[in-house]
């Protein structure tokens, strides 16, 4: 009775750290972070096949043949068993593989450049269906979206409607984060000069949780922001709501909003300059600066190579 007060008190802190949590990597609301949470539970499944018979098997070795047990047979002849062999590697191996392939196979159906083909499990997307399209900026220690598509930009808010993809375009204008919505889709990097890709979906309503994965200076911990999954009526209303806010996000107003803050708050832009996300992934904001697409055409042409048509050129 004593040992089993002792194990309700040694489990008792980790009931009140849990029990206010809501796992959402186990229970995601987006299709795309849902099959993520499957191949990690899968492959923590297939592991434990091999680690929970092991351990099980050094405490049952461990008591049957202790010091003070007489009657446990000891062969001091002993030295090897094909079956005991072929059991130590073979189960192993196996192990391996499966996990191998339900890797290999997830990444490649995860692969975060590679557009939707469903919704959710079993519906495909609708034909004709075009993804909401949001350029993505990190900065210190704050997150713009652009929604080109609507003319519209918001700082620390993330709003799309429930089952439509969404085409993340992302860079950052400073430093390198990692832009992760757990409810979503796995995190990926932002880094300036460069643009990831990222693809996902939200299959119900409701407020999830944005931020930062990658530590990125003193604002790192405030650097959050709000997701909402609505409704296709309710993202109207309030794609209307941040059109009507009146403010112009310019390279005046981008300037005054890329100095480090900490705890922004959500704020909106009516409409912003069509090249700006464009020239802060060319790192061509400023007056005068040379924008990155021109200079390493130049640099592929001189050394005899092709490459895709520039993007941008000098702010004046």
């Amino acid at each position: 009775m004593l040992v089993k007060h002792f194990c309700r008190l040694l489990l008792l802190p980790v009931v009140l750290m849990l029990g206010g949590c809501k796992l959402v990597l186990l229970n995601p609301d987006g299709y795309v972070a849902r099959q993520q949470s499957d191949i990690m539970i899968s492959t923590t499944i297939i592991i434990a096949l091999i680690v929970v018979p092991v351990l099980i098997a050094i405490a049952v070795i461990a008591w049957r043949y202790r010091a003070s047990n007489t009657q446990a047979k000891y062969d001091d002849k002993w030295d090897h068993s094909h079956q005991l062999e072929l059991l130590v590697w073979g189960v192993p191996l196996l192990i391996i593989i499966a996990v191998g392939a339900v890797s290999w196979t997830g990444t490649h159906q995860l692969d975060p450049y590679r557009p939707l083909d469903k919704i959710a499990e079993h519906k495909p997307v609708p034909a004709n269906t075009k993804p909401l399209e949001v350029e993505v900026v990190s900065l210190r220690w704050k997150w713009l979206f652009f929604y080109p598509g609507y003319g519209i930009a918001t700082v620390n808010e993330l709003v799309a409607p429930v089952d439509v993809p969404i085409h993340f375009k992302l860079t950052s204008d400073t430093m390198m984060d990692s832009f992760f919505i757990p409810a979503l889709v796995g995190q990926v990097y932002t880094m300036p000069g460069m643009q990831t890709v990222l693809h996902g979906v939200i299959n119900k309503p409701g407020e999830y949780k944005g931020f930062s994965a990658n530590y990125s200076g003193a604002g790192f911990t405030d650097m959050r922001f709000l997701f909402h999954g609505m409704s296709q009526k309710d993202f109207n209303s309030w794609v209307e709501k941040v059109g009507a806010s009146g403010q112009a996000l310019d390279r005046t107003a981008y300037d005054k909003l890329r100095q480090p803050s900490r705890a922004e708050p959500i704020h909106y832009y009516a409409h912003f300059s069509p090249d700006l996300y464009e020239r802060i992934l060319n790192r061509c904001v400023d007056p005068g600066q040379m924008c990155m697409s021109p200079i390493m055409t130049d640099t592929m042409h001189s050394r005899g190579m092709e490459s895709a048509p520039a993007h941008g050129a000098a702010m004046h």
